[in-house]
């Protein structure tokens, strides 16, 4: 009897035991989950087509560090005596975002390492490391996945890229001549794609300052084998989802075309994103199956808030020049690292929009009249009517004020009428005074 008690009482015991167990068990391989990226990140990895004529190339992130010097203020940093993607990190320290890595050869000499690497017919870049992957879970079930890629060097766009009529404002001899501008060293370029249940759902493309976004069945993206199809733009590197001219900040465009195709996810570093601490942790790359640990341990150069290329140019250097009437530069300085490229996000693209410069909001606007109303002839048919609704609206504004004055006036002679007093009255009142003077004489004698 004893015994059958101590064997009952000996159950709940032995079931708590093994439901921790199942949950340790269970919490270790979510864990271990959590340090290996999944398959369906790389299944549907963005596939992108470099422009035929860009030879600028996806550049390795470590090679681009060796071969620039981190400068503050035009000055080479006293700091750590070599840098590298597991120190970078460090350089916050001595000036924060100030700081740039400064190429140590003059850009326009265009120097091997700043032209990068192009893929092979597989799509693979085998000597260089151009790409970062990192996963910012936002829930249980769903994970932004970020693609971003490094170029050395972007070539801005030349009087070619200019839209009709701003093309003549911008117009001198050297920009006549094919010269660029917006260039800068160092170029940050990125896709997300949005996962559910490892289900794609929607996925972003980062164009110059701004970027787009699409559900992932809309007929805009280009889907093949379960990969979205990116354009990268000649020069300047923007990601577009179809090939041809592609219009961005309302007066200048894109080149965009079929030259070799790239497979980022093959050479990549990849990461997952911490919320909390704003740092990354290196996860096993889906290329490596039997892996048990990453292959690499670099997070520093995340970290690092600097410029990725050259401080913009003074006006005294005489690589500098400044584009006529708009201020734009030959040369802008580097970009930021992905840490800035808003990376928790509630829709697919940024929660909050960039703020517009007068400059381009004015040719924005003028850009969007341009085609209908103010190219060629349709300038004079919008003149003559604006012409008839000014004169229209002149006519209204003086008959309003007509009726105005008319109606004042009215008011005026209506008030006066209720006012005036009846000659019945006035005759009564007239003898009633009459009458009070003569009572008053008699009283008087």
């Amino acid at each position: 009897m004893f015994q059958d008690a101590s064997i009952h009482s000996l159950i709940p015991t032995t079931l708590l035991l093994l439901c921790l167990d199942a949950g340790y068990v269970l919490a270790a391989s979510e864990g271990s989950g959590l340090d290996r990226c999944p398959d369906y990140v790389a299944n549907h990895a963005p596939l992108v087509w470099l422009h035929p004529e860009d030879r600028f190339m996806p550049s390795d992130l470590s090679a681009h560090i060796v071969n620039t010097i981190p400068k503050l203020n035009e000055q080479p940093i006293s700091g750590p005596s070599s840098i590298d993607l597991s120190n970078l990190g460090e350089l916050n320290s001595y000036g924060g975002e100030d700081v740039a890595l400064t190429a140590k050869e003059d850009p326009l000499t265009y120097p091997t390492w700043i032209l990068g690497e192009a893929p092979d017919a597989s799509g693979r870049i085998a000597n260089s490391v151009p790409c970062a992957v990192i996963l910012v879970e936002k829930s249980e079930v769903d994970i932004d996945a970020f693609y971003f890629y490094f170029y050395s060097f972007n070539e801005g766009p030349n009087i070619t890229q200019v839209m009709e009529p701003i093309n003549h404002l911008v117009g001198d001899e050297n920009l006549s001549s094919g010269m660029h501008f917006g260039n800068h060293v160092g170029d940050w370029e990125h896709n997300m794609v949005r996962f559910h249940n490892g289900t794609p759902v929607g996925v972003y493309y980062s164009q110059h300052v701004d970027g787009v976004g699409f559900k992932w069945d809309d007929s805009t993206v280009n889907i093949t084998d379960g990969r979205p199809i990116v354009y990268s733009a000649l020069g300047s590197h923007a990601n577009y989802p179809q090939r041809g001219h592609q219009i961005h900040n309302a007066a200048m465009f894109d080149y965009c075309d079929e030259g070799k195709l790239w497979n980022p996810a093959q050479s990549a570093y990849y990461y997952r994103f911490n919320p909390d601490s704003f740092t990354v942790t290196p996860i096993i790359s889906p290329f490596e199956p039997s892996a048990t640990e990453p292959a690499q341990n670099y997070t520093s150069w995340f970290e690092f808030t600097g410029h990725w290329g050259d401080i913009s140019y003074p006006d005294s250097d005489p690589r500098q020049e400044t584009v006529p009437h708009f201020g734009l530069k030959r040369f802008n300085s580097g970009p930021n690292g992905p840490r800035f490229k808003h990376l928790i996000r509630k829709g697919l693209v940024r929660d909050h929009a960039r703020e517009m410069g007068w400059k381009e909001w004015a040719v924005g606007v003028f850009m969007y009249w341009y085609p209908c109303c103010i190219r060629g002839w349709r300038l004079w048919r919008s003149l003559g009517i604006m012409a008839v609704m000014m004169s229209a609206f002149v006519l209204a504004v003086v008959y309003g004020i007509r009726r105005l004055k008319t109606w004042k006036q009215r008011q005026v002679y209506t008030k006066l009428k209720n006012d005036d007093i009846p000659m019945e009255e006035l005759r009564r009142e007239e003898e009633f005074l009459i009458g009070s003077d003569d009572e008053e004489d008699d009283h008087r004698r």
